[in-house]
């Protein structure tokens, strides 16, 4: 090549020098061969000195910047701006977030992704499978916070005001389990497929603290996970695997009440050792038709939302539109509003509606006593939500306690003509009469059978035995007396039954005038409740009562049943 045609044309091409020592030289040299290559292969002895000392302060400073290939990247270009965004703290990346996406061209997602991503690469913690949120900077008023998670709510799902006020308090009682005695499982409930259950559980999960989902996971990992995090776990799908998984039934009934635990076994060297890992954290469970599938003792440890269909005209947003930094901001609030309340909703006390069984009382307390924190307005949503969901949720707790209240229900539509006592036929067939009970078809397509009743009633120490009925017959079968502690202790309240009448004296034929039975549950011993008003002394003496050696002498006395 010509030397004065090779200096020229390395004269013009832009050369950029690094002030710093040892930095590589940057620039395209002749031929396209960059410069700092070029010297490095001895091609080129680089630019004379006072070529160097001619280069303008601006190229300087491009190349002090970082490189990336041959091109340089200026000091505020997007890459140091995302990771100067990601090192801000969450709050004060919100309030930046919008104008430094306008400022980027790019939508407010598409940043947030970039800045999660440039966060995770920069981090010396492990991944969590949640998001560790800041707590707000600002002191928050309780009745604000609940009233924005409900609005939320309802802006994204179809379901009524006192639903919206439930789920509003179960997510902000997530935050503070560590101060409850309970944790309420929030069960959703749908009748159908397209019931926004799963979007339900997920808005919830966007602002309750370190959700963590759980559809997929193994026992052992979901154990050793709330162990370690104390997270809110979140089980969808629970109608197609829950139901036939007994260990999960146990983990989740067992974290419902704090020190609640499970015994596995670890490996150790050689062997296995015991170990016990807590289970103790708020959980929901979403799925469809779940009074099916869950069983009785999991339903009485929750707080169900059944949700419905959304009509045409029902209008709400998509959550795949929504500003994830609205759900970031809200649990923000509810991290600041554990901080400062903590203390005040763990010695709240208060009060408890009797209409509530103990279960009941046990679930809405810890919700209750964050909605008294808020105000007087919100301890009255929350007293209303738990009577009107708690009545729903009981419809169907226990086949058991379906059948006491129909069978109280047969007595109260017989006593004030027929008496309190009944055979095991005609009590079936009573039952039996309600198509909409299960009594109809409970064998296989058939009635309820005597030995099908005999089980069903043991369980609350109730067996049939032989009475005498007005006709003068004696089959086997029950008296009212024999149901009252059952009725008293696992019914919501009492019946409305009528007065017992008292039997004509020619009812039983060769009875010459009315004799008093000796009052069945007259006795004096602990047993059942005094008799109700009007049921302690009616009837007519049976004949097989003057007879000493007879069996039915003494009307306490039960026969086994023979099925």
């Amino acid at each position: 090549m010509n030397p004065a045609k090779h200096a020229q044309t390395q004269a013009e091409a832009p050369v950029m020098v690094s002030t710093e020592p040892d930095h590589p030289v940057v620039g395209d040299g002749p031929s396209g061969i960059p410069v700092s290559a070029a010297v490095q292969n001895g091609d080129n002895d680089g630019p004379p000195d006072s070529m160097a000392a001619d280069i303008p302060p601006a190229q300087v400073e491009v190349a002090n910047a970082p490189v990336t290939g041959n091109v340089p990247v200026a000091p505020d270009s997007d890459a140091k701006r995302i990771a100067n965004l990601a090192a801000l703290k969450p709050l004060d990346y919100d309030r930046l977030r919008r104008e430094e996406a306008k400022a980027l061209g790019v939508q407010v997602k598409t940043l947030d992704d970039l800045v999660k991503a440039a966060r995770n690469e920069h981090s010396d913690t492990p991944l969590l499978p949640f998001t560790e949120v800041d707590s707000h900077s600002d002191p928050v008023v309780p009745a604000e916070v609940l009233d924005e998670v409900s609005e939320i709510i309802c802006r994204y799902i179809v379901l009524d005001q006192v639903q919206a006020h439930a789920a509003a308090l179960w997510v902000a009682s997530t935050y503070l389990t560590d101060v409850a005695e309970i944790a309420p499982i929030l069960i959703i409930n749908a009748p159908e497929k397209e019931c926004a259950k799963t979007l339900l559980q997920t808005v919830l999960g966007r602002m309750a603290y370190r959700p963590l989902p759980a559809a997929n996971a193994s026992l052992s990992a979901l154990f050793r996970a709330v162990e370690l995090w104390k997270p809110t776990l979140l089980i969808d799908e629970a109608d197609t695997f829950f139901r036939d998984n007994p260990e999960l039934h146990g983990l989740v009934n067992a974290g419902y009440k704090r020190g609640g635990s499970v015994l596995r076994s670890e490996a150790a060297a050689d062997s296995f050792e015991p170990r016990v890992f807590s289970v103790y954290c708020a959980k929901s469970i979403a799925g469809i038709a779940l009074e099916k599938h869950l069983p009785d003792s999991t339903m009485s440890r929750g707080i169900v939302l059944n949700l419905r269909r959304k009509l045409p005209h029902e209008a709400v947003l998509r959550l795949r539109h929504a500003d994830n930094g609205m759900f970031e901001l809200v649990a923000a609030k509810l991290t600041r509003f554990a901080e400062d309340y903590s203390q005040q909703a763990r010695l709240a006390r208060p009060p408890l509606p009797d209409e509530l069984n103990d279960r009941a009382q046990d679930n809405w307390e810890p919700l209750l006593a964050i909605a008294e924190c808020a105000g007087p307005d919100w301890l009255k949503r929350a007293t209303a939500a738990a009577l009107k969901l708690s009545n729903t949720s009981d419809q169907a707790v226990s086949t058991g306690n379906q059948l006491l209240a129909d069978i109280q229900a047969v007595f109260a539509g017989r006593l004030a003509t027929q008496g309190p006592k009944i055979s095991t036929v005609e009590l079936i067939e009573a039952l039996a009469e309600d198509a909409e009970r299960p009594w109809a078809t409970y064998n296989h397509g058939k009635q309820l059978s005597p030995r099908q009743l005999a089980k069903q009633l043991t369980i609350y120490g109730i067996g049939s035995k032989t009475v005498r009925l007005d006709t003068g017959k004696t089959p086997k079968g029950y008296e009212f007396s024999q149901f009252e502690d059952a009725f008293a202790r696992y019914l919501a309240g009492p019946p409305n039954l009528p007065p017992q009448r008292n039997a004509p004296p020619a009812a039983i034929s060769g009875i010459a005038g009315p004799v008093a039975d000796r009052p069945p549950g007259c006795r004096n011993d602990p047993g059942p409740p005094e008799p109700m008003p009007g049921l302690d002394c009616g009837g007519v003496a049976d004949v097989a009562d003057k007879t000493p050696d007879s069996r039915t002498n003494d009307p306490d006395a039960g026969f086994e049943d023979p099925f």
